[in-house]
């Protein structure tokens, strides 16, 4: 463990009782010293003045330097993995949804454990943000906490309401259950066509054979309303033989690859980016899309009457079976490489960050396009459920009032293999291209998973 020279920003954990009244932490000063933070770029730019703050106020209370830099998430990823490859590493690297970058760097023994930074919260952390945090070192041979989850995000459904009623409906008769919900929003296409908008489809599924993110999200709910869940479990163990599982991923690859042959689908899914399907939706080429966070409504924050008065957040309706399915969620937060020069001041700037009251005004100032990692938070702050915003509260309750698991990432790095190299959406291509049944295509894609997982044993300790 790294010996803290001076006073910790938080000295202990603090209760939920006081979570709303958090005073600001005394901070010794010391002489000044100076940590480097790598940070994604925010979706709107009311994210990156909120981390500017953020900053601000740590420098203020703690005479520490932060020296940092915002970087647009896809070319921080790559800085990122060629400085650890390199070894020429920042202090901190604050990024959101390092999914498979952290399981797999932990895994590789290239990450500094922060167990004792999130020790400080982590009676009031959401168990899936923990969750998310706590990965497989396989030098080690067990788990610790190698990153400070400070933010969360779940996939929404996002709706043009005033499409819904264009076409004639009523978006509170949408079925309860999952693939009766996107049943209802077939029909509405005929309708809308016949009234001059040719272009438009009923639904936002990402069949995409290029990724990196978006179809391989959609297809996880899909295989979790099927009953998939536990196609990996904590333990990091696959479950491609359970035959609960293969069911579960047979229709999934069925339902959607049908809803693209049958024409309820852009036909230039197949070639999306994550980008694309926001793009689409604001064009109005389709009417509802499944997507992560609730960027694709602030980015139309600024036009009120399309924030507040045609668009509707959604969260998850139940599964096929009629019961709640979780919603998986990501983390956004920060860790510490292996070979960082100020790992006291980086430990120090992170146990600032993740404070129940700092996190919560920092992602408030980003307009709520991520979460809180703090249950007590939104229940005690009116601001995150206010119905006033016709987005927030839904997305919210989804993220972390309901039922959560994280990403399975976290439970082995080998499923970032397998979302990488696509094979969901390779079997999504195998059906609609190369006529392909649901069942080989699944089959291909678990034997592949397989041989994947085989590579990454973890011993349980």
């Amino acid at each position: 463990m790294i010996h803290m020279g001076r006073r910790s920003v938080l000295q202990a954990s603090v209760g939920l009782a006081g979570v709303s009244a958090l005073p600001m932490p005394h901070i010794a000063r010391a002489e000044a010293t100076t940590a480097t933070v790598w940070q994604t770029q925010g979706f709107v730019p009311q994210e990156d003045e909120a981390f500017r703050k953020v900053i601000a106020d740590y420098q203020k209370a703690s005479g520490n330097k932060i020296d940092y830099t915002i970087t647009p998430f896809m070319a921080l990823l790559q800085k990122t993995v060629s400085a650890l490859t390199a070894g020429d590493v920042p202090d901190v690297v604050s990024m959101d949804a390092p999914d498979t970058l952290l399981s797999q760097n932990a895994w590789d023994d290239r990450l500094i454990d922060v167990s004792d930074v999130v020790e400080t919260q982590k009676s009031v952390l959401s168990e899936s943000a923990l969750l998310y945090s706590y990965v497989y070192n396989n030098a080690a041979k067990k788990r610790a906490y190698y990153f400070v989850p400070y933010k969360m995000s779940a996939i929404p459904f996002h709706v043009w309401g005033s499409l819904v009623e264009k076409a004639g409906y009523n978006l509170a008769d949408a079925p309860k259950t999952w693939d009766a919900f996107w049943d209802f929003f077939k029909p509405m296409q005929a309708k809308l066509r016949s009234k001059g908008m040719r272009r438009v489809y009923a639904l936002g599924l990402q069949l995409t054979t290029v990724g990196p993110n978006d179809g391989n999200g959609v297809f996880y709910g899909f295989l979790i309303a099927n009953g998939g869940k536990d196609i990996v479990t904590s333990d990091g163990k696959l479950h491609t033989d359970d035959p609960k599982v293969r069911q579960a991923a047979i229709k999934s690859v069925a339902y959607m690859t049908q809803a693209f042959k049958d024409g309820y689908v852009p036909p230039e899914v197949l070639s999306w980016n994550d980008a694309d399907d926001n793009n689409a939706y604001h064009e109005k080429l389709m009417i509802m899309d499944f997507d992560g966070t609730i960027s694709t409504e602030l980015a139309l924050y600024s036009q009120k009457d399309l924030y507040q008065k045609e668009m509707v957040t959604l969260g998850l309706p139940l599964g096929n079976d009629g019961q709640p399915i979780p919603a998986q969620v990501g983390a956004g937060g920060g860790f510490i490489p292996k070979g960082a020069k100020n790992v006291t001041v980086a430990k120090d700037f992170l146990k600032y960050v993740v404070q129940p009251k700092v996190q919560s005004e920092y992602l408030k100032n980003g307009l709520g396009r991520w979460v809180t990692t703090v249950p007590a938070t939104v229940k005690e702050d009116p601001w995150w459920l206010d119905p006033s915003d016709p987005h927030r509260a839904p997305y919210v309750t989804e993220t972390l009032l309901g039922p959560t698991i994280p990403v399975y990432n976290a439970y082995n790095p080998a499923w970032g293999r397998v979302a990488a190299e696509q094979l969901w959406g390779q079997a999504f291509a195998a059906v609609v291209k190369d006529g392909a049944t649901a069942e080989a295509a699944v089959d291909a894609a678990f034997r592949r998973a397989e041989a994947i997982f085989a590579r990454y044993p973890i011993i349980q300790s």
